[in-house]
């Protein structure tokens, strides 16, 4: 069947969800969405989850980590033996393995890299495990840049949390030199000095991203500090980022 046809099922209709969905439609491709608190316009909103991944070619979750193993568990028993299904959230390399196991079709562990809502199906994606090449080969010519970058499921998760060390932890740094900055009445000239080093969109999109993404950021450095760990390391950045991230979080 052609890409442009694919049957899909989105499962979680948030921020990242709903636009890759409507992206999909745009593409060409028949859609039907499942998420408990939102319907989304544009798309076919099913009953419930088992009714939204009957006959998908293609299954992807965009769900909190939190959630993603009750949710492939939720709807395994429904899935076409043909189906891929795809986890695309945030979580630990270990819980990609859980997730290949949890579901009885092929399993493609996808990490997003770079901000959903604004570019959707055009957001560059890590893809790994047994179905990786299956999903580059569907979603490739949708639009999305897929480098598979591994057999094993948690290999792209793994490379993601990796980076999310450093662009969180920076993020965690300008959150901490501006708020210091504030108390000190010394706002403008930090924040200027930030800016001439990494950028005014980039300084805007750590500060602001995080204020409005701090509970989802906040489990995903917890997994990313729990991955350093497992590899030998000791977490300061990663669990420094985790603990200003729930500090947002409590705030909010």
């Amino acid at each position: 069947m052609p890409a442009s046809h694919t049957d899909v099922a989105v499962l979680g209709l948030g921020e990242a969800g709903a636009r890759i969905a409507t992206d999909l439609v745009a593409a060409g491709c028949t859609v039907r969405g499942w998420d408990p608190a939102r319907r989304l316009d544009g798309i076919t909103n099913a009953d419930s989850d088992v009714a939204a991944v009957s006959g998908a070619a293609v299954v992807l979750s965009l769900n909190a980590a939190s959630v993603a193993l009750d949710v492939a568990a939720g709807v395994a028993g429904s899935l076409d033996r043909d189906a891929l299904y795809a986890d695309l959230n945030t979580g630990s390399p270990s819980l990609k393995r859980e997730l290949a196991q949890a579901v009885p079709v092929a399993f493609a562990d996808v990490a997003l890299v770079g901000i959903v809502p604004a570019t959707g199906l055009r957001t560059a994606a890590l893809a790994s495990g047994p179905a990786a090449e299956r999903f580059a080969e569907r979603f490739r010519p949708l639009g999305m840049p897929v480098d598979v970058v591994g057999s094993e499921p948690g290999d792209a998760a793994g490379l993601k949390l990796l980076r999310s060390v450093f662009m969180k932890g920076l993020a965690a740094a300008a959150l901490e030199s501006m708020e210091a900055a504030e108390a000190a009445g010394a706002a403008d000239r930090v924040r200027a000095d930030i800016a001439a080093v990494i950028g005014e969109p980039v300084l805007d999109r750590l500060l602001q991203g995080s204020r409005t993404h701090a509970a989802r950021r906040s489990e995903e450095m917890r997994a990313a500090a729990a991955f350093v760990e497992e590899l030998g390391g000791h977490p300061r950045i990663a669990a420094a980022a985790a603990e200003w991230l729930e500090q947002l979080r409590d705030r909010a």
